[in-house]
């Protein structure tokens, strides 16, 4: 039998091997795990790199998603995205047994008064029920305005801190909602204007904004300016442009940058501003009514904007 020492240097050198992924034999980087011998090959020249390992994986297959979440004995992940974090347990709304058979009227309403008692305990107090009801509003802005997952979390967590520094008293939980998914935005460069939100969490712009900057401030959060580049995508999508459209207006806020007509003014402006001057010189032309309407503006901004740029940029436009 081999002592200790021999298996503590067999252990090292095996965990060197798989620190580094190649084959201690030809170097071959392409290694793969035999799980029913247990072996680690190298697929180049078949050495056995290690063997008898042990399988972290389930002893169980799954064919499709339902099996795999049917078989698995863990629940999900943990997540903010929920009051209590996702860590209680749920009683199924499907008024079958365990073998797919229909239950009887008796134990539905049995069923019924369980998942209604169960739910109350849930939220034990106002705090957890206002708790719920914020990222529940959460969680429908986010969906309307096709907001990541990832975002939604981050806002979750600012709401979070809010309430724990008691400064949602005396606001409207939508008001509160809706500006720290504004800030959670800004906060990840995904350009989202206070009239959008305002528009889906049907609060007003001025609330939000007020709201939203008492927040930072209070959090200490800090707070970017948003960059009209920021927002090119999504508005030339919009209106149908080409990818020249976006890379020439791109260029043209580049240069405003450059001269300093950017700062002090709304970055949507500047960037329909940017986006009517590049179609009219690609051939693309939008009208400013649709562009305007594109970008959450009005036709006197973008008039205002685009005869600004094109007089400080020397621009000569055909309109």
């Amino acid at each position: 039998m081999a002592s200790e020492e021999e298996n503590e240097e067999k252990r090292t050198s095996i965990g060197e091997y798989e620190e580094s992924t190649k084959c201690p034999e030809c170097g071959n980087e392409k290694l793969k795990h035999d799980y029913e011998r247990a072996e680690l090959l190298c697929e180049k020249c078949g050495i056995v790199i290690d063997e008898e390992f042990i399988d972290t994986g389930p002893e169980w297959r799954a064919f499709d998603s339902e099996q795999k979440n049917s078989r698995s004995r863990v629940g999900a992940p943990i997540t903010t995205m929920t009051h209590d974090k996702g860590l209680s347990t749920q009683i199924s709304t499907k008024d079958k047994d365990g073998y797919g058979n229909s239950i009887s009227s008796s134990k539905k309403t049995q069923f019924y008064r369980l998942r209604k008692w169960h739910r109350q305990a849930r939220i034990s107090d106002a705090k957890e029920r206002n708790l719920a009801l914020a990222l529940g509003e959460l969680n429908r802005i986010a969906s309307q305005l096709k907001i990541p997952k990832s975002i939604q979390e981050d806002a979750s967590m600012i709401y979070r801190e809010a309430a724990e520094e008691d400064l949602i008293k005396g606001r409207s939980i939508e008001g509160v909602v809706a500006s720290t998914l504004y800030v959670a935005c800004r906060e990840n460069d995904v350009p989202r204007t206070l009239d959008e939100i305002a528009e889906t969490a049907r609060v007003s712009r001025k609330e939000i904004g007020r709201t939203y900057r008492f927040i930072a401030s209070e959090l200490e959060l800090k707070l970017t300016p948003t960059s009209p580049t920021k927002y090119l995508p999504r508005f030339c999508s919009k209106l149908d442009l080409s990818r020249e459209v976006q890379f020439k207006s791109e260029k043209i806020l580049k240069k405003a940058a450059e001269k300093g007509l950017t700062s002090g003014r709304s970055p949507t402006g500047i960037a329909a501003a940017a986006i009517y001057i590049a179609s009219v010189t690609s051939g693309e032309k939008r009208a400013q009514k649709d562009v305007a309407q594109a970008t959450n503006t009005t036709e006197v901004t973008v008039r205002n904007r685009y005869q600004e740029l094109a007089e400080e940029l020397d621009l000569e436009l055909k309109v």
